[in-house]
């Protein structure tokens, strides 16, 4: 049963789901789907896609997401930046409206389904921490600055082309004197109100005397009021006639599953944007997913979140949806509206299901500008200028790679934005760790601490050089440490020997290796003693299987302390004139 569990997470709550789980659950699908409904059609539009494949995508994979997922309240569905990822991916290769784009779309929910299945699979979860959170951040805002920029032309009834900042902007400027009035107020004043929904609506229902669930509920439903009025205003003073863009007719009735005819060459022009669709949506569903379990205690399995999100995509393939992800302002609503477990998104799916069954008649004459003004007021909390503050304030290195993934998203589009982020943090990365910090060290009076010599008063001894090297040690570095060192040696004609203190070296790869019997050689050809100390564990297995440690000039201690009083004693018994000597190296942890 154990091994069940693993591969089907469901299994672990499905067995004590009783009663009081399912209240819970079904309020919360309740909040959820009232929520999901217009943000399903709207993200659909933000994709370039008919309204109804937003519905789609959100009733398929709530399913798989719930058999497979390990999070108990992760909303899977359509969300803006994949939806705008997607938009960009497809319109390279198809032109909006046709059965090509369509296709393509399907086609990027499959392979990026299949990505994300074969990356849990194998375990490959670990290919997310090559985005940075500062590059996260920084693209997630861009890409919050750049939907909310082309929902614009829809606030005014213009058209706009483009899919950067300065196409959009340009394109407005170009237009602005064609707005239409009407469309303006609708779409303005949508925006109004859902902001001050967002704010102070559920302040004001407290204030009348409703009880907070029920306040909760009436403000999530915001969005459904301001789609029910404009519906009814475009309806009755036929807005249509009058230069209003409306939704128009979508069709009835449930998606039949099946699969798209996909051509190898289509699959290939997808592959790379799949790639970054499949690794922004699980970063991001799984930082919501973690945050959400730890407040309740629990945990999730993050290469089984790439099971979860890689079977709700290839559902929406076959749903005729589009890539879908878990979505942050979702899934707090699912948790704070009660949920329980997956089975609420399964009660979701339902209840969307149901609207594609029986309501979507009723939306024909829903304005394009409301479906807009709901995605600026979701996308513009995505913009995080707080966040751009913090890192600049703590690392310019970091800022540097977060302007950069702002500024190349806003100017060249969403997937040259994530490489060139991910690239510049690799570069920085390996610049830092090229040139890691290190430390002559001496030991603070009265204790057994040894600190930096430049920072805290220390004792020391001439003829004892202690260096401590804050970095594990590899290719990068490895040049560095030995120009290091003999920098410092050449700087200390007394020094008899070397100690480098490895407290901080979590590993040492084979030219890191090659250096530090480099070290060693030129050491002992100058006389000193090159020894270890505090040497981990792990690197200390690996530096056994070596002839290494048998060639050392000098020893391995457990601790500085230990090395430092052993080397003194030995100085003093030597009239402190010992030199370098071959000798066998002592264990260490």
């Amino acid at each position: 049963m154990a091994g069940l569990k693993r591969f089907f997470p469901m299994l672990d709550w499905a067995g004590a789901y009783d009663r009081s789980v399912l209240v819970s659950d079904l309020v919360a699908a309740v909040i959820v789907t009232i929520m999901l409904i217009p943000q399903s059609l709207a993200y659909a539009m933000l994709a370039g896609l008919p309204p109804e494949i937003g519905l789609y995508a959100s009733i398929l994979p709530l399913v798989a997401y719930a058999v497979f997922g390990t999070s108990r309240t992760l909303a899977v569905g359509p969300v803006a930046v994949v939806s705008l990822m997607t938009a960009s991916a497809v319109g390279q290769i198809a032109a909006q409206g046709t059965a090509d784009y369509l296709t393509a779309a399907t086609a990027l929910a499959l392979l990026s389904g299949g990505m994300l299945l074969l990356m849990g699979l194998f375990r490959l979860g670990f290919l997310a921490n090559f985005l940075s959170h500062p590059v996260i951040s920084g693209f997630i805002s861009a890409s919050g600055i750049l939907i909310a920029s082309s929902q614009l032309k829809h606030l005014l009834g213009v058209p706009v082309s483009g899919k950067t900042l300065p196409d959009i902007l340009g394109g407005l400027g170009a237009n602005i004197a064609g707005t239409n009035p009407i469309t303006l107020a609708i779409g303005a004043g949508v925006v109004a109100f859902l902001y001050f929904a967002r704010l102070r609506l559920k302040a004001v229902l407290r204030s009348m005397g409703l009880n907070t669930r029920l306040a909760d509920i009436l403000t999530k439903a915001a969005p459904i009021l301001s789609v029910a009025v404009t519906i009814l205003l475009a309806t009755v003073f036929d807005l249509g006639q009058r230069g209003v863009a409306l939704i128009g007719e979508i069709p009835q009735g449930l998606p039949v599953p099946g699969l798209p005819v996909i051509s190898p060459d289509l699959l290939a022009t997808l592959a790379v944007p799949a790639f970054l669709i499949s690794v922004i949506g699980f970063v991001e569903s799984v930082s919501v997913a973690q945050t959400l379990a730890s407040k309740r205690r629990q945990r999730i399995v993050p290469d089984m979140e790439l099971v979860g999100l890689g079977a709700a995509n290839i559902a929406s393939g076959v749903s005729s949806g589009y890539p879908v992800t878990g979505g942050f302002a979702r899934s707090v609503v699912n948790f704070d509206a009660g949920a329980e477990t997956p089975a609420a998104g399964v009660f979701t799916a339902i209840g969307i299901a149901l609207a594609t069954l029986f309501l979507t008649p009723l939306l024909a004459n829903l304005p394009q500008a409301t479906l807009a003004a709901t995605i600026i007021v979701a996308v513009l909390s995505l913009v995080d200028v707080r966040a751009m503050a913090r890192v600049f304030t703590y690392s310019k290195a970091d800022f540097a790679a977060m302007a950069a993934t702002i500024l190349v998203t806003l100017a060249w589009g969403v997937e040259p934005g994530v490489v060139a982020g991910v690239a510049l943090s690799l570069l920085m990365y390996l610049y830092r760790t090229s040139k890691p910090h290190m430390a002559v060290v001496g030991q603070v009076p009265g204790t057994e601490h040894f600190r930096n010599v430049n920072r805290h008063s220390v004792l020391t001894d001439p003829a004892i050089l202690s260096v401590r090297v804050d970095e594990s040690l590899y290719f990068a570095n490895s040049r560095y440490l030995e120009d290091r060192i003999a920098a410092l040696v050449a700087a200390a004609p007394e020094v008899r020997h070397v100690i480098l203190m490895c407290s901080a070296v979590n590993a040492i790869d084979a030219s890191a290796l090659e250096s530090l019997e480099e070290i060693d050689h030129r050491l002992a050809d100058a006389g000193i003693a090159f020894h270890l100390s505090e040497v981990k564990g792990p690197v200390m297995d690996r530096l056994r299987r070596t002839a290494f440690l048998k060639e050392l000039s000098g020893r391995v201690f457990l601790s500085q302390f230990e090395a430092v009083a052993a080397l003194k004693a030995e100085l003093a018994e030597g009239g402190r004139s010992a030199g370098a000597s071959r000798s066998p190296a002592a264990a260490s942890t």
